[in-house]
């Protein structure tokens, strides 16, 4: 028969065999089909049986003859349970970061987790750990970062791991200076990140650099006019707290990135995708703290949203705010 093409689907190449002989030969009886398949009567009568489980092959009339279910059919409720294990398979995987810590536990007290302050020295050590805890953030990533313009060579290295975190469904909230949007290549990969889920400001006035991986670590630079010189990663410590707390203040007095057009928009019912996920969250979530935590802001920016909304809405409440988004094909 040639390779085993149905190996993808979990059915092993005797019970491929079956279901081809099937198709060439609907309603063989199964007593008799060890003997045209030279198979054992028990080893015959089993594969049938998970043939039937997996919907490929059925008894027909009084259960002694069987019938192929057509390819069409039966492969497509196989790929579905397929994609639909390979999902859990993934969400196991994305969520397995208790493993790690179980298995820091095994050290013991010879090697404990980061404690305290670190201080790292120059820009390739740097740009490690940055990536190291990219890499391993599983929740939300915070960072203010006022550079004017970043280099191919900088987004090269950063789309990778921004988009993997995207995807992974961790929070991705980004304060840039507004500078940057002249930059067209700066400009297009901010607005990438948006499109894909992260949350990104702009400003005029900070010069803070900073960088918060789920809560407990925190990188800001020796010197923020000058990277090279190496900087200070703190872990779960008071110090995280205020760097959170500068954080937030920055955020809420920055400016949503505005769209590639320099519009509002909203003219034509483009909405940002910050925008859209109010909207959403407008319509399925109750209370404006469920809202806030749902998007990854504070309650303060997400009724701020809310507002705002409204206002571009021309809508007197948010029932009818949800309503126009409807007619209006936004949501």
């Amino acid at each position: 028969m040639g390779e085993n093409e149905m190996a993808v689907f979990g059915v092993s190449e005797a019970e491929e065999e079956i279901y081809r002989h099937f198709l060439r030969n609907p309603g063989t009886a199964a007593d008799d089909l060890h003997l045209l398949l030279h198979n054992e009567p028990g080893q015959a009568r089993a594969r049938i049986g998970r043939l039937e489980e997996l919907g490929l092959l059925r008894a027909d009339g009084d259960g002694r003859r069987i019938v192929p279910v057509d390819p069409e059919t039966a492969l497509s409720r196989l790929v579905d349970l397929r994609l639909h294990t390979l999902h859990q398979e993934l969400q196991r995987v994305t969520r397995s970061r208790h493993v790690i810590d179980g298995l820091r536990a095994e050290q013991g007290a010879r090697t404990p987790p980061p404690q305290g302050i670190e201080q790292l020295e120059g820009l390739a050590q740097i740009r490690n750990r940055i990536d190291d805890l990219a890499f391993f953030a599983r929740d939300e990533i915070l960072s203010v970062e006022p550079y004017t313009r970043l280099s191919p060579e900088n987004i090269a290295r950063s789309r990778p791991l921004d988009l993997r975190c995207l995807r992974r469904g961790v929070r991705i909230r980004n304060v840039v200076s507004s500078v940057a949007l002249q930059d067209p290549p700066t400009a297009a990969y901010l607005r990438e990140l948006s499109e894909h889920g992260a949350a990104i400001r702009v400003t005029t006035d900070t010069t803070e650099r900073l960088l918060v991986y789920d809560r407990r670590a925190a990188l800001v630079p020796l010197d923020p006019r000058d990277t090279s010189r190496g900087a200070l990663l703190a872990h779960r410590s008071g110090l995280v707290s205020n760097i959170i707390a500068l954080f937030e203040k920055i955020w809420d007095q920055a400016e949503e990135l505005p769209p590639a057009d320099g519009g509002n928009g909203t003219s034509r019912g483009d909405l940002s995708a910050m925008e859209r996920r109010v909207l959403v969250a407008m319509c399925t979530v109750g209370k404006d703290e469920a809202g806030a935590r749902e998007l990854g802001v504070s309650v303060r920016t997400y009724r701020r949203h809310v507002a705002e909304l409204m206002q571009t809405l021309g809508a007197a409440s948010r029932a009818q705010a949800a309503l126009l988004a409807r007619e209006r094909g936004w949501i």
